[in-house]
């Protein structure tokens, strides 16, 4: 009875490590997705902005 409490209690501390480990990760990914999205939304007004002056640069070409 002994022994079965004893790898019991093995197995609890090895789950809470391995929970604790994800939960790490897990707070990391979140925070990297959190930056691509940012640099994504900041890409995407670059974008905009480019296709704005585009579009600006032929509007004053003359038409042929």
């Amino acid at each position: 009875m002994e022994e079965e409490l004893t790898q019991l209690e093995n197995r609890i501390e090895q789950l809470v490590t391995l929970y604790e480990g994800i939960k790490a990760e897990n707070r990391d990914l979140r925070s990297r997705v959190a930056k691509l999205e940012a640099d994504n939304r900041a890409q995407g007004e670059k974008l905009r902005l480019a296709g704005d002056k585009l579009e600006e640069l032929l509007a004053r070409l003359p038409v042929a």
